[in-house]
């Protein structure tokens, strides 16, 4: 699981996009938008509970510790690699997430429509 952030109208209104990642098949299995909350993330956790996983793998940020199962929760930057080019490919697709830019969104709907068409495009119905 991991998260990136970008923001709409300005970089005080921040932007967060939570996903998924099965390592596997290489893919993002479900993705949330909103601000970077236990909230938020407790969404994205009812989206990936029908599915079986081994192992979590997540950054040091607390609420995944407070809201995955410790006995399968990693905290580790080694297992990473292919989730965060997932980042840089985002980043490098749509000018929305590049954290430097002319090209930003005006309102949050947009935002999320704009990017998760990309997503949805791009795992969930591959040609």
């Amino acid at each position: 699981m991991d998260e990136q952030w970008s923001y709409v109208g300005n970089k005080k209104n921040q932007r967060w996009l939570f996903y998924a990642w099965e390592p596997r098949y290489q893919r993002v299995i479900t993705h949330v938008f909103g601000r970077r909350t236990k909230k938020i993330l407790k969404k994205l956790m009812k989206l990936v509970k029908p599915y079986k996983f081994k192992f979590y793998c997540t950054d040091d940020w607390k609420p995944y510790g407070a809201e995955l199962p410790e006995a399968i929760h990693v905290v580790t930057k080694k297992l990473t690699q292919s989730i965060e080019r997932t980042n840089l490919t985002l980043r490098t697709r749509l000018k929305r997430l590049t954290r430097k830019t002319i090209c930003f969104s005006r309102s949050e709907e947009l935002h999320d429509k704009v990017i998760g068409e990309f997503i949805s495009r791009m795992w969930y119905q591959p040609v």
